[in-house]
């Protein structure tokens, strides 16, 4: 029974993994998302930005907790990097769907993913941290 309760915390993490990122996804690729949070003026993309650190952040924390139920050992590159593959993957939807924002946005906005993803392990991974 013990070896039941890491697991059913893991698929629990991974779940709510799973229905996070799907619902940012959904919303990431919303046009009226997108005007509802796009203030016009000069600190629109500085907004966006912010937005997207933190909604990759948020999955980030879910992912670092999925990873480190079975295994406390979980390193900064494996979220980090999935959460910006994660990004890259938004932004084919976004392609798909017609937005056309460049490459080197594109780049800024699965740079975006890889510092939420960073971000998301350090805040889920404190104690891990401190024991190395």
């Amino acid at each position: 029974m013990g070896s039941a309760q890491p697991r059913t915390r893991s698929a629990l993490w991974w779940t709510a993994t799973a229905v996070a990122a799907a619902c940012l996804f959904a919303i990431a690729l919303s046009d009226s998302v997108y005007e509802a949070t796009s203030p016009p003026g000069p600190l629109q993309i500085l907004l966006r930005k912010s937005y997207s650190i933190a909604a990759f952040t948020l999955v980030g924390i879910l992912l670092s907790k999925a990873l480190a139920a079975p295994s406390p050992q979980v390193r900064w590159l494996f979220p980090a990097a999935s959460i910006a593959a994660y990004s890259l993957l938004i932004e084919a939807g976004q392609a798909a769907e017609g937005v056309r924002e460049g490459l080197l946005w594109n780049g800024i906005d699965v740079l975006c993913g890889f510092v939420g993803g960073y971000f998301g392990w350090l805040t889920a991974t404190p104690r891990l941290r401190q024991q190395r």
